[in-house]
């Protein structure tokens, strides 16, 4: 991990990333609890805000903006688009289908590049794809979340290196995302390391970062935004769950239980 500054009870982590012990879980830490030792008395929780990515932060969903920023780049075969392709559509349908699987596929697609080149590419994509597909609303949450004192955190299926550019444009505290393994040499082996970072994984990622960096049982989940039925985990876990621009399923699931909905679209 990055160097660390205590403040009151609290250690800040100024740079760095990390894995959780089991090796699941990669995270960043940017500036979290900047003030907590001034805002917070030792026997107060420290307050989460947990935003999720895809549809959430942004409009549409980074993975398959990205397959298709690979595609039209000769990155991907026809072959590996179908594949793509159908992975996509029984996710969309909700007919069962390995998180691992488009990963594995697009990984695959770009083993002959380095991880420099893959983080370059990665960047790139985000600058000229996802930058103007970031919700307003959005930004203003994370402000108002750190305006009331809480951490805030980016919980994400995406790839690690797509993640880190949007903590940061975001301005979020921290991230937990989905990252790839690298051999002996430090090149992708192509696989998923660890769980990939979807569904009822969002919520133990967030309980691991939040354990490793504020301490067990000196946290809570204020709040918690998300827009996918998969993402009802993470808001069920949460003190204020709220669901932004859902999609039909959880927009039941939000009436059922009586959830906040948010229209950010």
């Amino acid at each position: 991990m990055g160097r660390g500054t205590k403040i009151g009870t609290y250690v800040i982590q100024l740079e760095g990333f990390g894995a959780g012990a089991d090796g699941s879980l990669t995270v960043y830490w940017g500036l979290a609890l900047v003030a907590a030792g001034e805002r917070r008395q030792d026997d107060e929780l420290v307050r989460l805000a947990v935003f999720d990515f895809d549809g959430t932060s942004i409009s549409g969903q980074s993975g398959s903006l990205f397959s298709r920023y690979l595609f039209a780049r000769g990155y991907l075969s026809i072959s590996q688009a179908l594949r793509l392709g159908w992975w996509g559509a029984r996710y969309v349908l909700h007919l069962p289908q390995r998180q691992e699987e488009a990963r594995e596929v697009i990984f695959d697609a770009l083993d002959e590049r380095s991880p420099e080149e893959i983080s370059a590419l990665m960047r790139s994509f985000h600058d000229e794809v996802l930058l103007p597909r970031y919700r307003p609303a959005a930004m203003a949450e994370v402000r108002k979340c750190k305006d009331e004192g809480c951490v805030t955190l980016l919980v994400s299926a995406t790839f690690l290196d797509i993640a880190r550019e949007a903590a940061d444009h975001l301005g979020v505290d921290g991230l937990v995302a989905t990252d790839m393994q690298v051999d002996a040499q430090g090149r992708y082996t192509g696989q998923v390391a660890g769980p990939v970072i979807a569904g009822p994984e969002k919520t133990r990622a967030v309980e691991r970062w939040a354990d490793e960096h504020v301490g067990p049982g000196r946290w809570v989940i204020a709040y918690a935004y998300g827009d996918h039925h998969s993402d009802e985990d993470l808001l069920s876990a949460s003190q204020k769950p709220y669901a932004v621009s859902p999609g039909k399923t959880l927009k039941h699931a939000a009436k059922r239980r009586d959830w906040e909905v948010l229209d950010w679209k």
